[in-house]
């Protein structure tokens, strides 16, 4: 899938399953921070309108995805929690382009967006098939078809920005540096951990 080099080992699934509470509070905030990327990447590109268009649809897309999040929490009888931090993201970033021109800047926000939309989608499609909560089931099925789409727009904007071939490389090199740092999650009840 999206040609992550590490898989997530299915056992992860009974990791999250264990701690329904954790997983979806973290999730949630993964959510309002993939609205927050979303808008901060149309500070970036304003003068490409149809791009910005599609970013809004994203950002808002996220925000009712934390919505919805927050609804299955409530109907739970929990509560959303604090924000919670996220290592995976956190080495994500220091892999991002420093300096240099501001398309190749650019370029990699948009690999770096896809990347967390790649391992999301993947991490929602082990727990499509490996928790028996038929709720969380389905949720995490039509999550997941929607991370797939978020993943392909910022992969396609990324290609609209530069050199395709290019752009192919480097998301390459994002493969291999996020399957590098994979090797130290799994073992969380987190959506990356």
């Amino acid at each position: 899938m999206f040609r992550l080099k590490l898989l997530t080992d299915p056992r992860w699934a009974n990791i999250a399953e264990g701690n329904l509470e954790e997983i979806l509070t973290d999730h949630a905030w993964c959510e309002q921070k993939a609205a927050t990327n979303a808008i901060g990447l149309i500070t970036m590109v304003p003068e490409y309108t149809e791009m910005v268009t599609e970013l809004l649809a994203i950002a808002q897309e996220e925000l009712d995805h934390f919505n919805q999040v927050h609804e299955i929490i409530k109907k739970r009888g929990g509560v959303l929690g604090r924000t919670r931090k996220d290592d995976y993201v956190n080495d994500l970033v220091k892999f991002l382009v420093r300096g240099g021109k501001r398309e190749d800047q650019i370029i990699d926000k948009m690999l770096f967006a896809a990347m967390i939309e790649a391992r999301s989608c993947e991490r929602f499609k082990v727990l499509t098939e490996n928790i028996k909560d038929e709720e969380l089931k389905k949720f995490y099925h039509d999550l997941m078809v929607s991370e797939a789409n978020h993943y392909t727009a910022f992969i396609g904007f990324a290609r609209q920005l530069g050199d395709p071939e290019t752009v192919n490389k480097r998301w390459e090199e994002w493969l291999e540096y996020e399957a590098s740092i994979m090797k130290s999650y799994g073992n969380k009840e987190t959506i990356h951990g």
